[in-house]
């Protein structure tokens, strides 16, 4: 997945931009103030002992020359200096993507058919920030848990090898767990993880198998190639405390745990819970679709 460090960006947003306002409030607005009131002093303008008559006729005056005069004087006493407008601006925007993005809900797009055919390249998906407990942004500290990450979830984090980069790959160890996978058959713990045949294809010149696991509460498809690939990678592995054993649901083509020279992903690496598919769109060449909306099991 992208690794633009969107979180330290959006810090740096909401900082300078924060900064530039409160550096107004407290040191530039006041001598504006002045002039917007001595402006209203030479054009005796001062509304706040006026009577609702004198507004009135005020009001009917406006077309007058010396209202021309006067809208210009104001604009610009008034006037802000431009990074202090275009932060106004910004940072109520910037601050609401930071709390929503940091706290709530990231958005990602698939880059790689690792989770196929769970997950496809091109699938825009949702992942919940809050799942695996509260953490601090850019430094991912953890700060108030909620819950512990489970056999089978679909989970966003950093790779060991590149802490730096998104991955996503479906939980299958958790910590003290012992995981073997020979031959495309999958073991937690001494037990065979159940699997059901749903179809070889293409048909007529079949390469994979698509096969329906069971993991915990999720149900999920995994494909599994006929002829061993690069990523075909057997083993035993324990799991240890603090940490989680990783699998893409496209067995022989997914560089996960099975291939990292360290292949456990500690707690403070994780990013969140993949939780719904809200759109597909492969390229700017091809035309959005929802066909793929729905949760991820």
């Amino acid at each position: 997945m992208d690794n633009i460090n969107l979180p330290l960006i959006l810090s740096l947003g909401v900082l300078i931009t924060g900064i530039i306002w409160l550096y107004d409030i407290v040191f530039l607005a006041r001598p504006r103030r002045k002039k917007i009131a001595a402006v209203n002093a030479q054009f005796k303008r001062d509304e706040s002992n006026k009577t609702d008559t004198e507004k009135a006729d005020a009001e009917k005056a406006e077309s007058t020359p010396d209202e021309g005069l006067y809208q210009q004087a104001i604009g610009q006493a008034s006037r802000e200096p431009v990074l202090v407008e275009y932060s106004k601006s910004f940072f109520p925007v910037l601050l609401l993507v930071f709390v929503v993005r940091s706290f709530l809900v990231e958005p990602f797009q698939i880059p790689s058919g690792s989770m196929e055919p769970t997950l496809d390249i091109g699938d825009f998906i949702l992942v919940n920030k809050y799942a695996y407990g509260v953490r601090l942004p850019v430094i991912n500290k953890q700060i108030i848990p909620v819950s512990k990450p489970e056999r089978g979830d679909v989970m966003v984090f950093f790779p060991p090898h590149l802490p730096d980069t998104y991955y996503i790959k479906r939980v299958i160890g958790l910590p003290g767990d012992k995981v073997e996978y020979i031959n495309h058959k999958l073991t937690v713990n001494g037990e065979a993880i159940s699997e059901e045949l749903q179809a070889v294809l293409p048909a007529g010149q079949p390469q994979f198998r698509l096969t329906q696991e069971t993991i915990g509460e999720h149900e999920f498809t995994a494909r599994k190639y006929l002829r061993p690939g690069r990523y075909s990678v057997r083993g035993t592995w324990v799991v240890p405390e603090g940490h989680y054993f990783m699998m893409g649901d496209n067995r022989d083509n997914s560089f996960d745990s099975r291939g990292w020279d360290d292949p456990f992903v500690p707690e403070k690496n994780i990013v969140g819970k993949a939780v719904v598919i809200w759109m597909h769109w492969e390229s700017l060449l091809s035309l959005p679709s929802f066909d793929r909306a729905g949760s991820i099991d």
